[in-house]
């Protein structure tokens, strides 16, 4: 099964380091960085307000965990969002694409 994995970064320059990783491990087919959005969230207590870029993974299931690990390794935040969704549809030819990973 094809899946969206969606984590969030403090700058380009994570962003870009974690991009970059996962591809070229073959963890992921493809990236979309989304740049400029704000989170406002609750952290040890306060409300928080950061710039952060969101980026969009897309890959296989089975290469979740490897590919939470590769995050983990690059993230500097202690606990960062790392959110996997399913693909239920889509451009076949778009998701056979995603298939290369295999």
């Amino acid at each position: 099964m094809n899946i969206i994995v969606y984590t969030t970064c403090p700058d380009e320059e994570v962003a870009r380091a974690i991009s970059h990783k996962v591809v070229s491990e073959r963890l992921a087919a493809c990236v979309h960085r989304h740049t400029a959005g704000t989170s406002v969230f609750e952290w040890e207590g306060r409300i928080e307000e950061d710039d952060e870029i969101l980026l969009m993974i897309k890959t296989k299931e089975k290469l979740y965990q490897a590919l939470e690990e590769a995050i983990l390794a690059e993230h500097p935040y202690d606990v960062p969002e790392i959110i996997a969704v399913s693909i239920d549809q889509g451009l076949a030819a778009y998701l056979r694409w995603i298939d290369h990973l295999d």
